[in-house]
């Protein structure tokens, strides 16, 4: 370690460590490296190392000499937040040390003025995100802008390399080793189960190898749950009945990041934490619809220690590094081992204390899931990753890049394509036909102009159109689709002002989705951004809101998934659920319903489905419990309804949730084949005939448009509306399905609904995995198991029949979510033995 390093790691007391020194002498070899450490051992400064070394000992500019240097180093994270953390960690010791290094950042929030002032003159280091990388290499002034780049940091890459943002990332690494040859790579990530797939996605050239560092491990987690008043309840979803024990925890530690894992939760769990705030604590709200101003201000004053708690979803999952946080609170269940080792450890950010963690289940079946990812985390044992090929929507975006940047020989392209970890196995059809897609929308397009957005020239080689070409292509960058977002404002309503089109809203306090607002009429006041809002109006893409302060309000649901429960930790809550000697470790209430469940009913073995039939008001259900995760589920009951309404038993509607589904008709189902029921034969035709019925195909056809550059959603001065992007995308989709049915599009398309929206490889492992080994059990009434499913009838848009007519055919009183569940509970246990009013009621 070289001076004024050693120096400086003394004056703190400091040793360097073994990984630290391990990827210095990597990049000094001029190896790509991959560092696996856990949390707070160090990962981001031991990525940097190198290049604050080389950038010191650099010679000083000599007297005269002109221009400026060129970048030496890009760092991309996943979270502009992060981008923002490490420069502000960055700066620290390169300013102890006394360094001339110029440090900065570029995200999507950076102003004009200094994104044009890094292109005129680079930073020694650059941190910035893929989509900005992405349109860094459609600048006319890439291959000199990269010319000298020596390094390339990439922190928390396993969030990154499983996805189309990692495909993008990729292509634009392949890309910067072509203009940079000498480039090195450091990839760094947490603790993950393969760490041979993230080494192949950063370079699968076997010439020049990743090298894989471990970081030793630290201290192991203290991971505590969370029983409110020694009880947990049957069903549920906020942990509504714990808020008050939460809010002791945040009371008694120095500062908490209290993780949820949906938006709707983390403004529940706001606003329950503030109503309980007599103490008046500085507990702040952090989630990616609020405005970026208001995000920013949340982090800083975490940085400078003056909050005690931020309720946060996934924007603070990564590396963000606030010394002050002592405890991590996860309400309701992470889904995933990884994914909650990676939230602890922004507890105690360092490597020799141990970081401490509560989890605060919703409810029963959760409870054995938080047991199980706690015992996963004591084990070390990390959830798996499936390899992946990259997308071609998401080459026809990169490729339409590099023409707006140079002309570009189609040859050499493709070649270079190989050299993306994604792309290795490309053949040379396929990314013809992303190529195609680019220039000229495919075949069935090709006589539309607007498709034109490629042209060769005389030497055969390929450059974008024109101008205008160019700029849509940049404003439309990035792997990310989501739902057209509108933006919410600030408006005076006072002595009656009304609101017209023309009505423009002041203060943006953040963004939300179209049918966010699908419930709420105007005048409604609902809960956003931690507050109380009257709406006044939409115009055009605004939501004009006036403060209501004091007054009840509604709280919506926003748009998007919910994360699902991963294979991995699905096994272990089945293997504990089927052993009874692993039952002493759980609250006696939910030890006693597992009791109970093996009393009425049956609890499966780990490789078994537990299915059950029986009666309940009018109707007949069956209930199936695969473990799988909602995605899965929902897409079995699709397929399971269509053998039902062949077989005549219908009319059929379902809910579903993480662990169970239901499914009900007018007539008995005790008698069904199980075995044939779920056949594997159903991912065929049942599959194929089903996609082509609904609305999925359109959806994933509208997401891979958007990405491939097909359809653009942003324009100068404005962005379309959702209606507009789907007016556009609905009318191309049947074109093609009309004229040119093997359209790369519809491919992609299909293939992402496979993957991404309904997980048929997962459903396929499933009905491999419970062949021969349905374990079907008729009933005369619920069982104990069957509740959490039940209550979701009201609670969830059920498919089929109208679900208002199964909710207790007797209570003319009307629909009553505690009543409901309250009912079935009785109904399940039959007797006096247990708490029936142990049940959450679902919040607002």
């Amino acid at each position: 370690m070289p001076e004024p390093f050693a120096a400086w790691f003394a004056a703190r007391g400091w040793t360097p460590r073994p990984h630290q020194l391990a990827v210095l002498a990597e990049a000094r070899a001029g190896r790509h490296a991959l560092l696996i450490a856990p949390t707070g051992g160090g990962k981001t400064l031991a990525g940097f190392l190198p290049s604050l070394v080389e950038l010191a000992g650099r010679p000083p500019r000599r007297p005269g000499e002109a221009g400026a240097r060129g970048l030496h180093t890009l760092y991309i994270s996943p979270l502009k937040a992060l981008a923002v953390d490490v420069e502000r960690n960055l700066l620290a010791p390169v300013t102890q040390m006394g360094l001339s290094i110029a440090i900065e950042s570029r995200t999507g929030d950076t102003g004009v003025g200094r994104r044009e002032r890094q292109r005129r003159a680079p930073p020694d280091i650059l941190l910035t995100t893929p989509e900005q990388l992405a349109l860094f290499l459609a600048w006319e002034g890439a291959r000199s802008y990269f010319a000298d780049l020596r390094r390339v940091v990439i922190d928390e890459v396993h969030a990154l390399w499983p996805s189309k943002r990692g495909d993008l990332l990729a292509l634009g690494l392949a890309r910067l080793s072509a203009l940079a040859p000498d480039m090195t790579l450091i990839g760094l990530s947490a603790t993950v189960a393969e760490p041979g797939l993230i080494q192949d996605w950063l370079s699968p050239d076997p010439a020049r190898p990743v090298s894989l560092v471990r970081g030793a491990g630290g201290a192991p987690p203290v991971v505590d749950l969370l029983l409110s008043q020694g009880r947990v309840p049957w069903v549920g979803h906020t942990a509504h009945h714990a808020m008050a024990e939460v809010y002791d925890a945040i009371r008694q530690a120095r500062s908490a990041l209290v993780f949820v894992n949906t938006r709707f939760q983390a403004e529940f769990a706001f606003q329950e934490l503030w109503r309980l705030n007599e103490d008046n604590l500085p507990i702040a709200l952090h989630h990616g619809s609020l405005a970026a101003e208001q995000r920013r201000k949340v982090e800083a004053a975490m940085s400078r220690g003056e909050l005690r708690a931020v309720v946060c979803t996934s924007t603070l999952d990564l590396g963000v590094d606030w010394g002050d946080v002592d405890l991590v609170i996860q309400v309701a269940t992470p889904k995933g081992a990884s994914r909650m080792v990676q939230r602890i450890g922004r507890a105690n950010h360092r490597l020799d204390e141990a970081s401490r963690a509560l989890f605060v289940p919703a409810n029963r079946f959760e409870m054995l899931e938080c047991q199980a990812a706690r015992e996963a985390i004591a084990e070390s044992a990390f959830d798996h990753e499936r390899p992946r090929q990259g997308a071609l929507d998401v080459l026809a975006q990169h490729l339409m890049g590099l023409t707006c940047s140079e002309p570009c020989d189609p040859d050499a392209l493709y070649e270079e394509v190989r050299n993306a970890g994604p792309y290795a196995s490309l053949e040379r059809s396929g990314f013809d036909a992303a190529l195609d897609l680019a220039a000229t929308g495919g075949y069935a397009l090709r006589a539309y102009d607007r498709f034109a957005r490629i042209v060769r020239r005389s030497d055969g080689r390929l450059v974008a159109r024109n101008r205008e070409t160019v700029l849509r292509h940049r404003l439309n960058v990035g792997a990310i689709v989501s739902a057209a977002m509108l933006a919410v404002r600030v408006v005076s309503a006072k002595g009656g002002r009304k609101i017209g089109p023309q009505t423009r809203g002041g203060r943006k306090i953040g963004e939300v989705e179209e049918g966010y607002l699908d419930v709420l009429e105007i005048g409604d006041t609902f809960v956003f951004a931690g507050q109380t809002w009257r709406l006044e109006g939409v115009t055009g893409t605004e939501v004009l809101v006036s403060p209501a302060p004091g007054e009840e309000a509604r709280m919506p649901s926003w748009g998007g998934s919910k994360f699902a429960l991963s294979t991995f930790l699905a096994a272990k809550v089945r293997a504990m659920m089927s052993d009874e000697s692993r039952w002493s470790a759980l609250p006696a209430d939910v030890a006693e319903w597992l009791g109970l469940q093996r009393e009425r009913s049956i609890i499966p073995a780990p490789d078994e489905m537990l299915v059950e039939t029986f009666p309940h008001g009018q109707r007949h259900f069956l209930v199936a419990y695969p473990f799988e995760g909602r995605l899965a589920h929902t897409t079995l009951c699709m397929l399971l309804t269509r053998r039902l309404e062949r077989l005549r038993v219908g009319p059929v509607g379902f809910v579903c949730n993480d662990y169970a589904l239901a499914i009900w008709t007018v007539r008995d189902l005790a008698n069904l084949d199980m075995d044939a029921l779920f056949e594997e034969d159903m991912l065929g035709d049942d599959l194929e005939a089903w996609l082509d019925e609904s609305p999925l195909m359109k959806s994933a056809f509208k997401a891979c448009a958007l990405i491939s550059g097909l359809i653009e959603r942003r324009f100068a001065g404005g962005e379309k509306t959702s209606r507009q992007v789907n007016i556009s995308t609905d009318l191309i989709y049947e074109v093609l399905r009309r004229h040119q049915s093997d359209h790369l599009l519809l491919r992609c398309a299909r293939e992402d609904a496979a993957q991404g929206m309904i997980d048929i490889a997962r459903l396929a492992d499933l009905l491999c995995r419970i062949r021969g080994k349905i374990r079907h059990q008729a009933l005369e009434r619920l069982s104990p198991f069957s509740v959490s499913v039940i209550a979701e009838i009201g609670r969830q848009a059920s498919p089929g029949q109208s679900a208002a007519s199964l909710i207790l055919e007797d209570a003319s009183a009307g629909y009553d979510a505690q009543r409901w569940t309250q009912d079935l509970i009785a109904r399940a246990v039959g007797d006096e033995r247990m708490d029936i009013g142990n049940a959450e009621q679902s919040g607002p």
